[in-house]
């Protein structure tokens, strides 16, 4: 059984979750908070499997409190789906570079909600492509061409190759068919790349991928990226609907 802790504002949309996410046979709702600190306090008590979390909260936002929730250690097996309504590419990156496990816009249709739901708890991580292009965007629009950190240097080559295609949005079998080997094979190398840099999960192995400039925003087109010799990617396009990264 997933069991799940929404967290939002307005009473009608935690309703309207609650009806359907309880309607589902494998999911059970623990809990219910109006604002980011009633969030943070049922986490600490009911350590649910996975926070719906809004965004734009009263007093503590969704922002802080998923970071107060990733840094408790006691709640290390708690995973956050940023929920937003906006748009704000600056709060849903934020959102992930301190450890959220993805996130979805509000107009998502009930049947990618509670995939979403599923995967998060199933351990992989969750990108909206209609946020994700633009928060790709706006990053680049403020970054600099970013120098990869010194952290990368305990990569491998073909960690680093790996952890571009993931930040390119490819899965494990995609990863492991460009690079003719297996999915497990695959699946080891994200796994090493994710230790070695500290990630939380794969959403945050996405966040270093572009922070490390492996992969470029302005990439973003037609066709799949293909790797470049530098371990980075090229021609990176976005990924084609709410999916498992």
């Amino acid at each position: 059984m997933i069991r799940v802790l929404l967290a939002d504002d307005q009473a009608l949309v935690r309703a309207g979750f609650r009806a359907l996410l309880s309607a589902q046979n494998d999911i059970e709702v623990v809990g219910e908070a109006a604002d980011g600190a009633e969030a943070v306090r049922l986490a600490t008590l009911d350590h649910p499997d996975v926070v719906l979390m809004d965004i734009r909260m009263p007093g503590l936002d969704g922002l802080a409190a998923t970071r107060r929730i990733v840094a408790d250690p006691a709640l290390a097996g708690v995973r956050i789906v940023i929920l937003t309504t906006f748009d704000l590419d600056e709060y849903v990156f934020e959102a992930l570079r301190v450890g959220a496990s993805g996130f979805l816009v509000k107009d998502t249709e009930p049947v990618e909600l509670l995939r979403g739901v599923r995967a998060v708890a199933g351990g992989d991580a969750l990108l909206s492509p209609k946020v994700t292009r633009r928060l790709i965007e706006r990053f680049a629009a403020q970054a600099q061409a970013p120098v990869p950190p010194r952290v990368l240097a305990a990569l491998t080559d073909r960690e680093r190759e790996v952890m571009a295609l993931v930040g390119a949005g490819l899965s494990n079998d995609e990863i492991a068919e460009r690079l003719v080997v297996s999915p497990a094979t695959a699946k080891t190398h994200v796994s090493r790349a994710m230790g070695k840099l500290g990630a939380r999960d794969r959403a945050q192995l996405v966040v270093f991928a572009y922070e490390a400039g492996l992969v470029r925003p302005g990439w973003l087109g037609g066709e799949r990226s293909q790797p470049r010799p530098d371990g980075g990617v090229a021609g990176a396009s976005g990924v084609a609907g709410p999916r498992q990264v």
